[in-house]
C-alpha cells in the first residue's frame, strides 16, 4: 500500500505564492510518475501538472508559466510551486502518484487527501 500526505495549502492574496508538498510512503519499489490535480466546487477535476521519474514535465494551459512541478526522488516527494496566484486557482489540490509495489509491480495510482488553496483578497 502507498500513502500520500499533502501539505502547504492555505489562504493567499492574488499575486501571492504557495508551495505544496506531497510525500509518498509505504511499500514503494518504483515511482513512475507524479502529478497534481485540482477540483473547484461544481467543476470537474483538472490536471494541473505531471512529472515523470525521468523529470519530464507537463502543465495545464491555465497554469503554464506560473506553476512549477518538481520532485525529490530520495524523499519520494513531489512539490508544486505556485506563483502569481489568481482567484480562479482556488480549489482543492490533490497529489497523484503512479507507483509500483510488491503487490502490483507495474504500477497503480494513489491519491492524497487533498489540500485547500484559496486565493482571495
Amino acid at each position: 500500500q502507498v500513502q500520500l500526505v499533502e501539505s502547504g495549502g492555505g489562504l493567499v492574496q492574488p499575486g501571492g505564492s504557495l508551495r505544496l508538498s506531497c510525500a509518498a510512503s509505504g511499500s514503494i519499489i518504483t515511482i513512475y510518475a507524479m502529478a497534481w490535480y485540482r477540483q473547484a466546487p461544481g467543476k470537474q477535476r483538472e490536471l494541473v501538472a505531471t512529472i515523470t521519474s525521468g523529470g519530464s514535465t507537463n502543465y495545464g494551459d491555465s497554469v503554464k508559466g506560473r506553476f512549477t512541478i518538481s520532485r525529490d526522488n530520495a524523499k519520494n516527494t513531489v512539490y508544486l510551486q505556485m506563483n502569481s496566484l489568481k482567484p480562479e486557482d482556488t480549489a482543492v489540490y490533490y497529489c497523484n502518484v503512479n507507483a509500483g509495489t510488491v503487490h502490483f509491480m507495474w504500477g497503480d495510482d494513489y491519491w492524497g487527501q487533498g489540500t485547500q488553496v484559496t486565493v482571495s483578497s
